[in-house]
């Protein structure tokens, strides 16, 4: 395709650039490809990447980075960026996705939650360090952020098991050296020790899919320690499924980041001062993804590739 000699006269004249219609669509397209489709060697394109390939493809002779921009951002395409996916691939994938967000909303096998009745969101965050510091960090100052020393030397490291109480937000934490069965079982313990779920005639149990608590010998297990208490194992590779992750999330930013700590024990004692810190000022998260979401979801995934015009 040869460049239009009217698109690149713009500039000749004193006036803005002017484009027609369909050159923007094709910019857009290419846009939208993946560099290995375009021959180049590259991972991502960023707005002078598009700019050389329009002009390599002839859709125009001349076009600046700012204008191309601008096309893109009308439609929100911003081909610079990425995001890692994990296709859903556990079979019973909507089913099991369901019945966690039927929890969500207080219901179980299409009948409300009575009041004594708990849902429970359990993980595991392994391998959180203690990072000693070389230097001592220094404080925040007029027109100088904090500033931590680089070099650190590795103080050990420890597994944090935390238990949501998705309705009350209530936390129950434990540090451990590592995860494993019997960690685990000791932190569902100190849950199941009090009341009200000591007393409840049903504790629901959200779980992934992790190896201390996975498959129906963990069901067996926990339902003869505890007989009221329901395991729910989500689907493979859906921790977004599990509320416990939007407090890991919160104590990785919170606490651990940057991570400056004098001692093991230091971080545990900071791990656990926090949970009860969090769980002074903290209401239910606002959970908004319902069923209807997750239909909408799955959909989107199975649907074909939207085709593109051309882009020569």
């Amino acid at each position: 395709m040869n460049a239009c000699p009217a698109l690149t006269s713009g500039h000749a004249r004193g006036g803005p650039e002017f484009f027609p219609p369909e050159v923007v669509v094709q910019v857009k397209a290419l846009a939208c490809e993946l560099p290995a489709t375009l021959g180049v060697p590259l991972s991502r394109l960023s707005t002078a990447d598009i700019v050389r390939e329009v002009q390599r493809h002839g859709i125009v002779a001349t076009v600046s980075n700012k204008t191309v921009w601008r096309w893109l951002h009308e439609d929100a395409i911003r081909p610079w960026q990425h995001r890692t996916w994990i296709f859903p691939r556990d079979p019973d994938f909507a089913e099991k996705a369901e019945r966690i967000l039927d929890l969500y909303a207080r219901q179980w096998e299409d009948r409300p939650l009575a009041a004594d009745e708990f849902v429970l969101s359990v993980d595991e965050k392994t391998s959180i360090q203690a990072r000693i510091r070389r230097h001592p960090s220094t404080p925040p100052g007029r027109r100088r952020a904090m500033r931590v020393e680089h070099e650190y030397e590795r103080g050990g490291a420890l597994a944090y098991l935390a238990a949501l109480d998705v309705h009350r937000a209530k936390l129950f934490g434990r540090c451990e050296p590592t995860t494993g069965i019997d960690p685990f079982g000791r932190l569902l313990t100190q849950v199941m020790a009090q009341p009200p779920y000591r007393d409840a005639r049903r504790v629901f149990c959200i779980v992934d899919n992790g190896s201390s608590h996975r498959g129906a010998a963990s069901v067996r297990r926990i339902q003869a320690a505890f007989p009221n208490v329901i395991p729910v194992h989500g689907p493979i590779h859906a921790s977004w499924l599990n509320q416990i992750e939007i407090y890991f999330s919160i104590l990785q930013r919170k606490v651990l980041t940057p991570n400056d700590f004098g001692s093991l024990a230091e971080v545990e004692d900071r791990i656990l001062a926090f949970q009860q810190y969090y769980e002074a000022i903290a209401t239910p998260f606002e959970w908004r993804f319902t069923k209807d979401d997750l239909q909408e979801l799955l959909r989107k995934l199975d649907a074909p590739p939207v085709a593109l015009a051309p882009a020569a």
